[in-house]
């Protein structure tokens, strides 16, 4: 499957699943993304851990603009203190519109479990075709013991009761996937 048709078919099977896709250029779109987001919402604050120092200050600055406050640590402490997760992705699946996160940190399986919203970022050159043609990377990464790789398929649901399907019981009401394309050189 050439990048592009991955692309597509990611695309096609994350909206099959209710969660909104949208293409990005840059990080700071992505930001400017979830931050407008967060505030379209009600929300007033982001829970962002696991970025690096540069993406951290790249998502303060926009929040600060919007008077969105930015939480990257201690989530334990201030579990309903924010709306929206921001996550910057590993991979993804294209055949099962999966996002696979590496969440070994515990406040990042606190964020993207406990936020209304999660917005999550993938470069699109991180997509494969099939969990197959992502063996090797996970087999690498689990050499690093120990590992907690989440593998996201849309928002939260479960259809225990009855079989009537809820959204949002064990997770966020929202899934946003932001896909981080390539510039065209001008």
């Amino acid at each position: 499957m050439t990048g592009d048709t991955r692309v597509a078919t990611m695309k096609e099977r994350a909206t099959a699943v209710q969660t909104i896709v949208a293409d990005v250029h840059s990080l700071t779109e992505a930001f400017r993304y979830a931050v407008e987001l967060t505030g379209n919402q009600g929300g007033t604050a982001i829970a962002a851990p696991g970025l690096g120092a540069g993406e951290q200050s790249q998502l303060a600055a926009v929040c600060r603009e919007h008077g969105v406050a930015l939480l990257t640590e201690n989530l334990r402490q201030q579990p309903g203190g924010f709306h929206t997760a921001v996550t910057l992705g590993g991979w993804g699946i294209a055949e099962t519109a999966t996002l696979v996160l590496d969440s070994s940190s515990e406040d990042l399986r606190l964020a993207t479990m406990l936020s209304e919203t999660h917005v999550a970022v993938l470069p699109v050159s991180c997509i494969r075709t099939d969990a197959m043609e992502l063996e090797s990377e996970l087999c690498e990464r689990m050499n690093d013991a120990p590992r907690y790789l989440a593998f996201i398929s849309g928002a939260s649901r479960t259809a225990d009761i009855e079989r009537v399907l809820t959204i949002g019981v064990h997770g966020p009401q929202e899934f946003h996937l932001l896909l981080l394309v390539q510039e065209q050189p001008s």
